[in-house]
């Protein structure tokens, strides 16, 4: 069976949760988790199939993906999470990871194992996440990860009036915050591209072949 990344389950309940971000800024001892069990069908279904894409295997966070994806009623699923009270801060040591049902190891040590990787400490990974808005960056109409950590489960001042779906001017705002981001995290790895094989030498090599 293939692994997936994200997956796992409470340590005292056994329900089964999907990891957005495993550790918060400030608060590395903390998580944000979405009880797959509360999630209505078209949710459920939704996010499970984004989870298994290569792209959010890939991910070093499976918020950064839902940063920049859409449930099918035109929600941002990261906002619409947190709207709902569908985000739940856990503490690490209350998750276990399970990437096969055969395989699991507890999220604490997880992140310790991550962190020794990378060489960094475990308060310093939330600095690996990409896309996702960060504290400070003015990005309308979506929380950052901070804030999502504090206030989740309390009311927001950009959720939709009575939990309605968001209007066409809500939508088109979440759009413009998510298309930034992206925008940025675009740059970056263009940046990154041309540090590993510059198209200035590509360019020169097919002149002198012209010659």
């Amino acid at each position: 069976m293939k692994a997936l990344k994200h997956t796992g389950r409470m340590i005292k309940s056994g329900a089964k949760v999907l990891v957005a971000f495993r550790t918060l800024p400030g608060e590395s001892n903390y998580a944000l988790v979405v009880p797959v069990a509360q999630l209505s069908d078209a949710y459920h279904d939704s996010i499970i199939k984004l989870v298994e894409t290569d792209e959010a295997q890939q991910s070093f966070e499976f918020g950064e993906i839902l940063f920049t994806r859409m449930f099918p009623d035109g929600r941002p699923m990261l906002q619409a999470l947190r709207v709902d009270k569908l985000l739940e801060k856990v503490p690490t040591d209350s998750v276990l990871m399970t990437p096969t049902p055969n395989d699991n190891i507890e999220l604490h040590s997880l992140n310790v194992l991550i962190a020794e990787q990378k060489n960094c400490a475990v308060d310093e990974l939330c600095n690996f996440v990409s896309g996702a808005p960060r504290e400070g960056d003015k990005v309308e109409n979506v929380a950052t990860i901070k804030e999502m950590g504090r206030d989740v489960g309390e009311p927001s001042n950009i959720q939709a009036k009575n939990n309605t779906a968001l209007s066409d001017k809500d939508i088109a705002k979440g759009l413009r915050s998510q298309a930034d981001a992206l925008y940025k995290e675009a740059a970056r790895l263009r940046k990154e591209a041309e540090e590993l094989d510059p198209t200035v030498k590509k360019a020169k090599a097919k002149e002198a072949a012209d010659v």
